[in-house]
């Protein structure tokens, strides 16, 4: 119980914090949308061929939106060495990196399903044929590029090109992920039931993610201290 309300505590601040200057989360939803903008453009909308790479655009926008939101997740603590005393106080690392990947990933959501309507509107396409698996695959999906990126965001904390070292790390650990997201979000998107070998992609972000969420909260304390 200590642990989540710990955790809880961390990601509350971060929220609040987040919220209070919009800076990562009006930075990433405006990249997001231009960039859907610009596909657009790109891309015949009303192609069959379009509707086939439909979760391949949605996860390329959602990974790089992402990644805005991921760089702040500990530079916002730099300032009056906020980070030092956050390390130094009794919250354990473990509890630390859980809120900080809570917060991420929330905001990180908050994006994704702002962006879901504009591209059903950009490219014709209704997306809302299976809404609880589709819900189900962008949390999956979310929370493993999230404890990838806090991870990495602690990592590079101190790092004068953090900013373009944080997608040079995170985006190559993300690749089973990602093909895995892609591959089911554009079969919900078609509407078609997640069934037979589709499940297998299923499985994979579930393993993917407790897999690297067990890694993150064994490995916190060591980076942080380093």
């Amino acid at each position: 119980m200590r642990f989540l309300r710990q955790a809880g505590t961390i990601a509350v601040k971060d929220l609040k914090a987040e919220l209070r200057t919009k800076e990562a989360i009006n930075a990433s939803l405006s990249f997001a949308l231009v960039i859907l903008l610009l596909f657009s453009f790109a891309f015949d909308p009303t192609a069959e061929q379009t509707r086939e790479i439909s979760g391949g655009l949605l996860w390329l926008v959602f990974a790089f939106a992402g990644a805005l939101i991921l760089n702040r997740s500990f530079s916002r603590e730099q300032a009056n060495d906020c980070l030092d005393i956050l390390v130094a106080s009794p919250v354990s690392g473990a509890a630390l990196f859980i809120g900080k990947a809570v917060a991420n990933a929330i905001l990180i959501l908050a994006v994704e399903v702002v962006c879901l309507p504009v591209f059903g509107v950009f490219y014709n396409i209704t997306w809302t044929k299976r809404p609880w698996w589709l819900l189900l695959v962008l949390v999956l999906a979310t929370w493993g590029l999230t404890v990838i990126g806090t991870m990495f965001s602690a990592l590079t904390v101190n790092l004068r090109l953090r900013e373009l070292m944080l997608p040079v790390l995170v985006y190559p650990m993300m690749i089973p992920s990602l093909m895995a997201a892609m591959q089911l979000t554009t079969l919900l998107i078609a509407g078609e039931p997640v069934t037979g070998e589709d499940i297998v992609w299923l499985r994979l972000l579930i393993g993917f993610d407790i897999i690297f969420t067990a890694l993150g909260i064994g490995l916190v304390e060591t980076v942080l201290v380093n």
